[in-house]
């Protein structure tokens, strides 16, 4: 067995199973940007694809013994199955195997000051916005989030100095593989309850991901079951962040511009650093940039810069991300796939200046959506018209016997369409100038979008 110290010694060929993950493509590219020679197949075509393959890094779209050959390790993520013809061959031929979770352990502990940002919601804007906030300030960060940031048209980058920001994911534990200078908790709520079992069991592991911060804990004061997982905790510095009275970084007169944009006035304990102004619509993204001016500042950036640099990110690629206005239809897209999500993004999309808002949802693994049928028809019913694909399953198998018509028929007029391009047909025959499409899921229902937007595009 591998040691932690000489994990990539002697490795020069490595081939990702997966590699258009979004787990696995930025460290592909953070690996390639060191000198790794890589190789990696994958099973959908993606934008996360056609980067790596931009890099010169051969991608394979079928799973294939031979592809592993040769190679000196192979990396993995945990939703591809046992009996993968690659991981069967690699075993076979005494190939070292590693799963991505452990990969990006090691990667972040090569920097002196990993920033680990975790939550439940809000992960991958928060991460792009601190990334933001360091690329406008000149410095040259490395680089790992779940989402695309449009400033370098990536979600992995190799920097030249060691600071290492990192979105850390609480799935099935991941982010316990990470022991970061900087932590960052958002907020903790139920979901993966198909691992963590309940709400306890999911508080429990965000306080073990505390418990091995070794520098800063930024933490939501302003939430309960975040100040329940840190609670008590004295190994490291904890600072919280919040807009109720006595969190170390408070928002104060916070107010809207633009009609959905967040603004208000930063305070460090107790004293004024000047006014923030977001380029990202919704309430909740007020709490997130707190949580990211405290770990700029931490990184040595002052007032100024990150004023600026919250200011200059407008978003992350599938958070919240506008495609464009066609025929007199706005269509966006959002990652939103847990209830809490869907109903700040409906909100924030309220908020703007539309005629009515439409909600395209494809609902993402079968558990989660059997745990919060309920709470998902709630959430949708937000909107002025609500359509529900059939679910993605990714991983799973439908032991649950749930259906997406289990959701839409608890919304009145809600409308279950298996298919994106029935979806696409639906919406195009009857939205009307001035609506705006928002397509939402964890999926890849960002195809619907792009659907929508090509049928829009016939009517101008």
């Amino acid at each position: 067995m591998m040691s932690e110290h000489n994990l990539l010694e002697g490795v020069r060929r490595i081939h990702f199973v997966g590699i258009g993950g979004s787990g696995m493509s930025p460290l592909a590219e953070i690996l390639h940007a060191k000198g790794f020679v890589l190789s990696g197949t994958d099973q959908n075509e993606s934008d996360n694809l056609n980067r790596i393959r931009n890099l010169g890094i051969p991608v394979t779209m079928q799973f294939d013994a031979d592809n592993v050959r040769g190679v000196d390790m192979v990396v993995y993520t945990v939703a591809i199955p046992e009996d993968n013809p690659e991981l069967v061959a690699a075993r076979q031929q005494g190939i070292p195997l590693l799963e991505r979770a452990k990969l990006l352990g090691w990667i972040s502990r090569q920097f002196g000051n990993t920033v680990a940002v975790a939550g439940t919601h809000g992960k991958t804007t928060s991460t792009s916005m601190l990334c933001q906030i360091l690329l406008e300030a000149d410095t040259d960060p490395s680089i790992f989030i779940g989402g695309r940031l449009p400033k370098i048209n990536a979600n992995g980058h190799a920097g030249t100095n060691d600071t290492m920001v990192c979105e850390a994911c609480e799935f099935k534990d991941h982010y316990l593989e990470m022991t970061p200078a900087i932590s960052i908790i958002l907020n903790v709520d139920a979901d993966h309850l198909d691992y963590f079992g309940d709400l306890d069991g999911v508080i429990r592991s965000f306080r073990k991901f505390a418990e091995q911060t070794t520098g800063a804990i930024i933490y939501n004061g302003d939430d309960d079951n975040t100040c329940r997982a840190v609670k008590g905790l004295t190994h490291a510095s904890l600072i919280s962040f919040g807009l109720s009275d006595g969190n170390d970084w408070q928002a104060r007169n916070v107010h809207t511009v633009r009609g959905a944009y967040g603004a208000y006035d930063l305070y460090h304990k107790g004293k004024s650093l000047g006014s923030i102004e977001l380029g990202v619509p919704g309430a909740h993204n007020v709490q997130n940039s707190l949580a990211v001016a405290a770990a700029a500042h931490l990184c040595g950036m002052t007032p100024q810069q990150i004023a600026e640099g919250i200011r200059a990110f407008t978003g992350a690629g599938r958070r919240f991300e506008f495609l464009g206005t066609f025929a007199g239809v706005t269509v966006a897209d959002d990652y939103a796939h847990h209830p809490t999500e869907i109903i700040a993004t409906i909100e924030a999309a309220k908020r703007l200046e539309n005629r009515e808002v439409w909600a395209i949802f494809q609902p993402f693994t079968y558990s989660r959506t059997a745990q919060h049928l309920e709470d998902f028809a709630r959430a949708l019913s937000l909107a002025d018209h609500a359509v529900v694909s059939d679910i993605m399953g990714s991983r799973e198998v439908n032991t649950w016997n749930v259906h997406a018509s289990q959701i839409t028929d608890r919304i009145d007029g809600g409308i279950h369409l298996a298919t994106f391009p029935e979806i696409a047909d639906y919406v195009a025959a009857r939205v009307q100038p001035g609506d705006l499409v928002l397509t939402m899921g964890g999926g890849d229902v960002y195809k619907c979008a792009r659907m929508i937007v090509a049928r829009l595009k016939e009517k101008e």
